[in-house]
């Protein structure tokens, strides 16, 4: 599981589940180019990383829906690392609507940057990793296995992540390259911006759900002390025979 020296880019870095990786990774030691297009607090989650050590990180620009930006990015921040070995990918976007009434607008936003983005930085990791193999971690979510009312275009969009992700693994096997979700259900500023938006009402009536359907807790996790560990070990290689998987990180919110 020893991760020092391993090359490693990580989209939606800004923050969250994000920010949580680079100074996770950094801390074992390893080599970080983080993604995101929240430029100020990309950079400083980046500084932040490689103050603490041992291992570095570096932030560049990127709109993971479009093609010719992950492109560019991926070329630089691999010739900075001098190598690939595993993407994280973890950037995303989320709204909140009836299915009735989703606009074909956010719904073109949920699948830009949940599914177009997963292909992008997927087919850009792949070009550097099929001769030496390695490891993509894709981000879906609950929503995409379980469905959630008012994330219809959301769940349609992270599904879509899942399917990809399923067949990647098959195709890029002979690689040597590993593909896996994650399902994680954490605490960050996405799910505070979820929170903002409910009125006393409803948010009352999803932390009684929430304690219902979550064992653990009854509650979201912390994605420092929950996540990141897990994100360590399938960078590494002691998670080589692990592929096509959905990981739920989520303290057993999808339990069957």
């Amino acid at each position: 599981m020893d991760i020092k020296g391993k090359r490693v880019i990580v989209t939606g870095s800004a923050s969250g589940i994000g920010a949580s990786a680079i100074k996770a990774l950094v801390a074992a030691g390893a080599r970080v180019a983080g993604m995101d297009l929240a430029d100020e607090a990309g950079q400083e989650v980046a500084a932040a990383a490689t103050h603490a050590g041992p291992g570095e990180a570096r932030y560049l620009r990127c709109d993971v829906s479009r093609k010719e930006d992950v492109d560019e990015a991926f070329t630089s921040a691999v010739r900075w690392l001098g190598g690939l070995d595993a993407l994280v990918n973890i950037a995303g976007v989320e709204r909140k609507s009836p299915a009735e009434s989703i606009s074909q607008q956010d719904w073109d936003l949920m699948f830009d940057v949940n599914a177009r983005g997963t292909l992008n930085t997927n087919q850009a990791a792949f070009v550097h990793l099929q001769e030496r193999g390695g490891r993509i971690v894709n981000f879906a979510s609950a929503a995409g296995v379980m469905g959630v009312p008012g994330l219809a275009h959301y769940s349609a969009a992270k599904a879509a992540v899942l399917g990809w992700t399923r067949t990647a693994a098959k195709e890029w096997g002979r690689h040597g390259i590993t593909v896996n979700a994650m399902a994680p259900a954490m605490w960050t500023p996405m799910y505070e911006k979820f929170r903002a938006r409910l009125d006393d009402a409803q948010l009352q009536a999803h932390d009684a759900m929430m304690a219902q359907q979550v064992p653990l807790g009854g509650r979201l996790g912390d994605p420092d002390r929950d996540m990141a560990p897990v994100l360590v070990f399938l960078v590494s290689d002691g998670a080589r025979f692990i592929t096509g998987q959905t990981l739920a990180v989520d303290g057993g919110l999808m339990i069957p």
